[in-house]
């Protein structure tokens, strides 16, 4: 139960830390160059792409095998789409008035709350595989959560929310990350095959993520060699951190 408590709170800590680092923008800057956000965006997608193929996946192959982790990877995939489909179904508005940007940081806030759930739960099943793995997914999906705080929190500001409330909001879409990290190390605990499953699921969640949602947004944003130099230094880092963690 202790090792539940810690994994739930390492979760939230994480989500808090990330998305609140992000939401931090506000008081730095009124815009961050489109350059600089492709670039973190795609450092991420790489850092999260080796986090999947060297750390997660292996472990989750080694502990139950080829059906079990397929199945939590299909699992994943489906369940982010879905949350993408729902999301899509939400009007929002692209004009420039004050009342759009605030609604589009507000529905921003929403989506990244969303997302953040199969987040954490990546976080939760890493931890409950091993505490080297918990660890690097941790650092991962913070570095992962700093550029959604920035897109959360300027377009609220930008609508005329305080520094602030746009700070608060943007910091209090991390909760679900300790949410998700219960759920994940609580189902991790009943067998090894479910804790594969566990592992394909944030697997096959953080994929689609990364090549459904930051790299098209980041190519949308900048189509210069810094974000793919930006992708490559994020699949070497993570390459480092797993070898060393």
């Amino acid at each position: 139960m202790k090792d539940l408590l810690t994994i739930t709170l390492l979760g939230l800590i994480s989500g808090l830390l990330g998305t609140g680092i992000g939401g931090l923008s506000v008081f730095l800057f009124r815009k961050p160059s489109k350059r600089i956000l492709s670039a973190v965006l795609e450092f991420s997608a790489g850092l999260m792409t080796a986090v999947v193929c060297f750390e997660l996946l292996p472990d989750a192959f080694n502990l139950g095998g080829t059906v079990y982790t397929f199945a939590g990877i299909l699992s994943g995939i489906v369940i982010i789409i879905l949350i993408e489909n729902l999301l899509k179904r939400s009007p929002g508005s692209c004009g420039g008035s004050g009342r759009s940007l605030l609604k589009t940081g507000v529905m921003m806030a929403i989506a990244i709350s969303l997302h953040n759930l199969p987040e954490g739960f990546a976080v939760g099943s890493g931890f409950e595989a091993s505490f080297r793995l918990g660890t690097t997914i941790t650092i991962a999906m913070i570095i992962h959560d700093i550029p959604e705080g920035i897109a959360m929190a300027v377009p609220m500001r930008a609508g005329g929310l305080s520094r602030g409330k746009a700070f608060f909001l943007t910091l209090l879409s991390g909760v679900p990350m300790g949410i998700g990290a219960f759920f994940g190390a609580a189902l991790g605990k009943i067998s090894n095959g479910l804790t594969a499953a566990c592992l394909g699921f944030a697997a096959g969640a953080m994929l689609y993520i990364v090549y459904g949602e930051l790299v098209p947004e980041s190519k949308r944003l900048y189509l210069g060699r810094l974000s793919s130099l930006a992708n490559v230094m994020g699949v070497l880092c993570g390459i480092i951190v797993s070898i060393y963690n």
